[in-house]
């Protein structure tokens, strides 16, 4: 009997859950659901359903300790293929069932392009397999042959190659219970008659989160964020581009942080980046290192959050992960230029940004007049109150006022002199 939901019988409750994908954050948080899932609903025996040809270790890693540490019994069906990261989360489990053509090993730690990790990785492969074994009753001599080719077991594997077990071999060295077919012979075989199958589903939240990390989606929300910070710089106080900018900047974090992908120290990254892209646009002069530094930062964070490294270790990254992070990102900013220089003259004509702006103009040949300085202050000197960029106040007679320069840069407590009156405000030039 399958059941979506469960209802409290006498029969035996079991749990079925499948890793049929790269073992990585996202898996790893499945299986972290999974399990909580199964103490919620009170299951007898959990089955993970496995094909996998392995993934991160330190994801593997967690996923072997909370499987170990599950108070259940947890079976996994190999239904084809349980290598690496794989065979170490099997070998954790309390049976092991294969079915016909399925293997298990193949345990080495490998780098992106697919060549062997330094001894420190298969060091502590190795010893993570040989404790799990001993910690399931499995030979711990075998599981650690799984990783390293050098280890050499009598009538079972030669010095120089690692041990992959077909589902006759895992039966034979005790690393598989027996060949299945399906899940009712597993439960035949452990002497359950009466069960009732709850198989787990991701929920819609879940769902909606991983919608937000494809690569696609990711783009437009790059887009969005940069385009709306740029249309909010240019005209500020209208405030729908930056509460777009603010929205898809939580669409675009969020999942990837829930999913164990973004880590702090790289949503910090961003915000620095910002924070010094602020800093060059307001505060600092021209456009130098803390403008390129800001873009640097903020541009590399959004990759870094789609990628899988262990602070700025990128030995077990795909090159195709890094490729596919890093060309989301180039096009989401490409299509943010587009939008800036292509769109943004159409976007400010148009009738949806005349609802939130504020589209009159007060001019002079209506009637109406910004001149409410009543007395000329043509050849008057002053200073600087604030630096002009070339737009800032002056302080003339110990009075302040609006002012600007004829564009060029003027630093504060700089002696000025007026050479022009417009409106309510001065136009000056730094005294000679």
């Amino acid at each position: 009997m399958s059941l979506m939901g469960w209802t409290q019988t006498d029969s035996t409750l079991v749990f079925l859950m499948k890793l049929d994908a790269e073992i990585d954050p996202r898996t790893n948080r499945y299986t972290e659901q999974a399990l909580d899932k199964a103490l919620e609903v009170g299951a007898d025996i959990v089955v993970i359903e496995m094909d996998t040809y392995g993934g991160a270790l330190n994801d593997a890693d967690d996923i072997r300790t909370r499987v170990l540490e599950f108070e259940k019994p947890v079976y996994v069906y190999i239904n084809k293929d349980a290598a690496s990261a794989g065979a170490l989360i099997s070998i954790a489990c309390d049976s092991i069932f294969m079915a016909k053509g399925a293997s298990i090993g193949a345990a080495t730690v490998v780098t992106q392009d697919g060549s062997a990790a330094p001894d420190k990785y298969q060091s502590y492969m190795r010893s993570i397999m040989r404790s799990t074994a001993e910690a399931t009753g499995r030979n711990p001599q075998i599981a650690e042959a799984m990783v390293d080719e050098t280890i050499e077991v009598d009538g079972i594997s030669a010095t120089g190659k690692v041990i992959t077990f077909s589902t006759s071999e895992a039966i034979k060295h005790g690393f598989c219970e027996a060949q299945v077919d399906d899940l009712g012979q597993i439960m035949e075989r452990s002497g359950v008659a009466d069960y009732e199958l709850y198989e787990f589903e991701l929920g819609l939240s879940e769902k909606i989160i991983a919608v937000f990390i494809n690569p696609f989606v990711s783009g437009i929300l790059i887009l969005i964020i940069l385009g709306g910070i740029y249309f909010e710089l240019q005209s500020p106080g209208v405030g729908f581009p930056i509460l777009a900018a603010l929205v898809a900047l939580v669409l675009y974090f969020i999942p990837y942080y829930m999913n164990g992908l973004a880590e702090y120290w790289e949503l910090a990254l961003f915000f620095i980046g910002i924070v010094l892209i602020g800093l060059e646009i307001f505060v600092i002069p021209g456009f130098g290192v803390a403008g390129i530094a800001g873009i640097f930062l903020s541009t590399g964070a959004l990759i870094l959050v789609m990628i899988n490294n262990d602070l700025f270790d990128f030995s077990f990254v795909p090159a195709d992960t890094i490729a596919t992070a890093a060309l989301t990102t180039f096009l989401g900013l490409i299509g943010a230029f587009i939008l800036m220089f292509v769109g943004g003259v159409r976007l400010i004509d148009s009738q949806m940004f005349k609802r939130v702006s504020l589209p009159m103009v007060m001019d002079a040949k209506q009637g109406y007049s910004s001149n409410f300085k009543k007395e000329s202050f043509l050849g008057k000197e002053g200073v600087a109150y604030t630096v002009l960029r070339p737009s800032g106040k002056v302080m003339i007679d110990e009075e302040i006022h609006d002012a600007y320069s004829r564009g060029e840069y003027i630093d504060k407590d700089s002696a000025i002199v007026v050479i022009g009156q417009e409106g309510n405000s001065l136009k000056v030039k730094m005294k000679a």
